[in-house]
């Protein structure tokens, strides 16, 4: 399997998804910013991820989706304050305001400022993305337990890390549209 074949599938997949709903743009936002933080947040969430898999498959996918809005909301606030601290203090702080298994409720009313409303609507998405993201590793005849899996699943975090933080992108008045168009 050709791991860049598998990532570009499942982000084409979850942002067809994400469109249809109205959470992202039709071009997503390009964010170097982010990008860059992608291997510190990576390397401190493996760990934890990797640990919560094979019970709870959905939540170890889905907390990566809420900590890519965290980041992009710290990065609309104060990126030289989030850069200095980096991603991996980021996410250590994070998981431990309120643990792991509280790690959504803390960046979705905590970080975000969501209200109860808006909080279920976005447990939702995230929900149906990680269920997606799932099903399309399954689907992808990977076999349990291989290099090729952990390649898999690593790739899926990061798919899920940019669609995290496009949608909260979107969600603080960031718009994708091409040159030439309003």
């Amino acid at each position: 399997m050709d791991i860049k074949e598998f990532e570009k599938g499942l982000q084409a997949d979850l942002h067809k998804y994400l469109v249809s709903i109205g959470k992202v743009d039709k071009i997503l936002p390009e964010t170097p910013d982010l990008e860059d933080t992608w291997p510190e947040v990576r390397d401190a969430y493996l760990p934890d991820g990797i640990r919560e898999f094979a019970d709870y498959p959905v939540v170890s996918l889905g907390w990566m989706m809420f900590i890519g809005m965290a980041v992009a909301k710290y990065w609309d606030e104060d990126w030289e304050k989030f850069k200095t601290e980096g991603g991996a203090k980021a996410y250590q702080r994070l998981r431990d305001e309120k643990g792991y298994d509280n790690l959504d409720d803390h960046i979705l009313q905590g970080v975000l400022g969501l209200d109860d409303a808006q909080v279920e609507k976005i447990s939702e998405v995230v929900g149906e993305c990680a269920a997606r993201t799932l099903s399309y590793i399954h689907h992808s005849s990977i076999e349990n337990g291989t290099e090729e899996a952990a390649r898999a699943y690593i790739a899926a975090l990061h798919v899920l890390f940019i669609m995290g933080g496009a949608m909260e992108l979107n969600a603080l008045g960031y718009h994708m549209t091409p040159l030439g168009q309003n």
